[in-house]
């Protein structure tokens, strides 16, 4: 039966810069989780995996039993790799022996095979899947250099790279420091008059003073809410078919408060997923609701019902399972999952957990308004329109009952007016208020499991809510559980709690190194890879769920961290053995997020309107972007007044045109979960931040304030110029160029200046150029090569 086994083509071998090296102290011990596992998930689940239905061979890899059985036949012998038969068929030459198998495309490296043999020889020891199992503590390692420290995230890092014979980079330098920590946790560059005094302070709580005054502000919520909603998938419109807009801004806002007041984990994921089920839900909770509608929509007429509940069901539950548990449950869809224990039986169990969501109304209203109808939704009032709603209403009951009872026919009619007035006003009111999506609860609807994923075909059986099978039973007071049961489950202790935690405590991880201590942040299963500091994830996430799921607490944990606090300057020699920094020998130099690069240049510049919450904005936008977008057909038009210099995070985001200064900086459509973004370098990156007009007016405007604030002199006004940018005095070389560029623009605008005079004088220009506009315009090209520094877009 072994001679039919087939793999799944995959990917090399994980790098091996995480391994402990010591000069002669002859190979590591290999790490089934570590080293064999991501082998087989990559090369052999696919046909000898958790899918029953389509498993070659009877031969199940992804389970000790299967690799190691105790019969005659078994494939591995601990000890005896060349008694072993797996050993030899990956070894094989043979065509018709060797796996994977030669039609498959992929072989195995010599180093892959090599780890094979080492482990078998070491005794094949098995481990579960290290996302499966719950954290465990481990003891804080000694460090040979104890004065590094000033956490113990530090001493498992050290540990590691003493025992590598490495050392870790030094602090990075006090204004390097300051950006860092204010784009990490504002998203916004620091003023010049906060590094100074950063700079200044030399007692020993210094850095922890600007971590407290960071976590504090405002800006805080909005810096975090970016990468919440790009999980989320949070957009203003509806994505599918016309991608008309929707109600759902003060969703946002409440994520940014959840964030600003710092909100338990554990109440942020209640409130979200089941804050309608909570015993008299606040308003805020009512509002937090709206992400169980912020998925994907079709309101095209003649949508199937049954179809589309079908598709939302399945967005749903792929975005559930990566954000809350690091799971690709969507894979399950139409059949077991390849690689992972989740079963099609699990995935409907989940999605009746949201059977009794009132969403499809829209399907029976469909509308291509603007905006489009996405009932329940409910109105947020002013305390000003609570009033004027109150006072009406009264008006309107009153002279109602008048009508009633008056008998005289001009006085019918007077009161007729009146009432027909008084209720234009309240409607008014209702026209210009704010509105958003909100989960309302329902009768559930009857979940089966659908073959192959097809809506059409009802032969599968009727399933309850429930977790998957291998994680146990969820506990419920009612009939059939609900949401808020599934919310419990997932941050209690005996539920996903621990897992969840280990999650959440990556994704944070990633938001201050650039990577996760595990690489796929969305996925935890068998085709992400396994955490490099594996001990340290851990502790992380007991320190999380212990803390009752405090965030700041974790995130102010991570930051004051001596491994944080590394230069991010890297030698060739660590770029050439360790590019993904894996080892955490340095800080993490990258590109902002998109929305931080636009927030940047409007901070820098002065532009900056830093309002918190409110409706989307639109900034400027290339005319004609929209042609393309019909039913209806619109047409994009930029805010005229001070929105338009609002935050990122407040832009209008249209899933299907993307605004193209986002796109160019790789921000997400938001159509699925993205827990990652990519950082792509290109030529239309550059031109956006030249030729964008949001860019040329930040430069324009910043220009003005260097020829008002920054002193009568070029160079003082250069070096004005370059500190408020970058924080930091520029050097020699690059005043020098700068100068450079100031006077060549200077002697361009005067050529220009003189043959616009001599048209002047010839009649056939109508009045001379202003010189102080000329000047003004040649500063602006020096701005504009300052937003455009790699050292101003880049977070080091």
């Amino acid at each position: 039966m072994f001679r039919v086994l087939r793999c799944f083509p995959g990917i090399t071998l994980l790098a091996l810069l995480t391994l402990p090296v010591q000069a002669d102290a002859g190979p590591p011990k290999v790490s089934f989780n570590r080293d064999i596992r991501p082998i087989l998930s990559r090369n052999c689940f696919q046909c000898h995996g958790p899918d029953a239905k389509h498993r070659e061979a009877d031969l199940r890899l992804d389970l000790e039993a299967g690799l190691k059985s105790s019969s005659e036949s078994a494939i591995i012998h601990p000890g005896q790799p060349k008694q072993s038969q797996l050993f030899e068929r990956i070894s094989s030459k043979d065509p018709d022996l060797m796996m994977p198998p030669a039609d498959s495309g992929k072989k195995l490296t010599a180093e892959e095979i090599k780890l094979f043999r080492q482990w078998i020889a070491e005794g094949a020891e098995w481990s579960q899947h290290w996302a499966y199992v719950k954290p465990h503590a481990s003891p804080v390692p000694q460090v040979k250099n104890e004065k590094w420290p000033v956490n113990w995230i530090d001493n498992f890092v050290l540990a590691r790279l003493e025992e590598q014979g490495l050392h870790p980079s030094p602090e990075a330098d006090k204004i390097t420091l300051i950006r860092r920590l204010s784009f990490d946790l504002t998203g916004l560059p620091p003023t010049r008059e906060e590094v100074q005094a950063f700079v200044n302070d030399s007692s020993p709580a210094a850095y922890e003073k600007q971590v407290d005054r960071l976590l504090a502000s405002p800006h805080y919520g909005e810096r975090m809410a970016m990468y919440w909603l790009d999980l989320v998938r949070f957009a203003d419109t509806v994505g599918y078919h016309g991608d008309q807009d929707h109600h759902i801004s003060p969703y946002r806002d409440y994520v940014i408060e959840a964030f600003n007041r710092n909100r338990p984990f554990d109440q942020f994921t209640r409130e979200q997923l089941a804050g309608d089920l909570l015993p008299d839900p606040t308003l805020q909770q009512t509002i937090a609701t709206g992400y169980n509608r912020v998925l994907q929509t079709s309101h095209e007429g003649g949508v199937q019902r049954k179809e589309y509940l079908a598709i939302y069901a399945a967005d749903r539950i792929r975005n559930f399972s990566g954000v809350w548990m690091g799971a690709t449950m969507g894979c399950c869809q139409c059949h077991d999952h390849k690689y992972d224990p989740y079963t099609a039986k699990d995935f409907y169990s989940m999605v009746a957990f949201f059977a009794d969501i009132d969403e499809d109304q829209h399907l029976r209203r469909g509308s291509d308004r603007i905006p489009t109808i996405r009932e329940p939704e409910i109105f947020l009032y002013s305390d000003e329109e609570k009033q004027q709603i109150a006072d009406l209403e009264a008006k309107i009951k009153e002279t109602g009952e008048a009508l009633k009872k008056d008998s005289d026919e001009k006085a019918r009619k007077s009161l007729q007016k009146k009432l027909e007035q008084l209720k234009k006003t309240r409607a008014a009111i209702d026209k210009g208020a704010i509105k958003t999506m909100i989960t309302v609860s329902i009768k559930p609807r009857e979940i089966r499991i659908l073959p192959r994923g097809n809506w059409l075909d009802e032969s599968g059986p009727v399933v309850e809510p429930a977790i998957p099978e291998f994680m146990g039973t969820i506990k419920t007071n009612h009939d059939r559980p609900t949401r808020l049961d599934l919310a419990n489950w997932l941050s209690s202790e005996e539920g996903y709690g621990p897992l969840m935690a280990r999650v959440m405590a990556n994704r944070f991880w990633y938001l201050f190194f650039g990577r996760g201590i595990a690489p796929v942040l969305d996925d935890f299963g068998g085709q992400g890879g396994p955490p490099h500091y594996p001990e340290l994830l851990d502790q992380l996430a007991i320190k999380f769920f212990q803390d009752e799921w405090d965030m700041k607490q974790l995130v102010k944990f991570i930051v004051m961290s001596r491994t944080y606090r590394q230069s991010s300057l890297e030698t060739p020699d660590q770029r050439k053995a360790d590019p993904f920094n894996q080892r955490l020998d340095r800080q993490a130099r990258f590109r902002l997020p998109a929305e931080m690069i636009r927030d940047n240049a409007l901070a820098v510049s002065g532009l900056l309107v830093t309002d918190i919450g409110g409706p989307s904005v639109k900034p400027y936008q290339p005319a004609g972007y929209y042609r393309h977008l019909n039913f209806p057909k619109r047409k994009y038009v930029s805010d005229k007044d001070q929105r338009q210099w609002r935050r990122g995070v407040y832009m209008h985001w249209q899933r299907q045109f993307l605004h193209p200064m986002l796109k160019a900086f790789d921000a997400p459509s938001r159509e699925e979960c993205t827990a990652q973004r990519p950082r792509s370098n290109t030529p239309i990156a550059a031109m956006t931040l030249l030729n964008d007009p949001t860019f040329i007016e930040a430069a324009r405007v910043f220009a003005a304030h260097v020829i008002e604030k920054g002193g009568s002199s070029d160079r003082a006004r250069i070096n004005y110029a370059f500190s408020q940018a970058t924080s930091r005095e520029p050097e020699a070389y690059e005043v020098e160029v700068l100068q450079s560029l100031l006077n060549s623009n200077r002697s361009a605008f005067a050529a220009r200046t003189k043959d616009a005079q001599a048209l002047t004088r010839t009649g056939l220009a109508a009045s001379q150029p202003d010189l102080e506009a000329v000047e003004l315009a040649a500063w602006t090209e020096i701005t504009r090569a300052l937003l455009n520094l790699n050292e101003v877009v880049t977070r080091n």
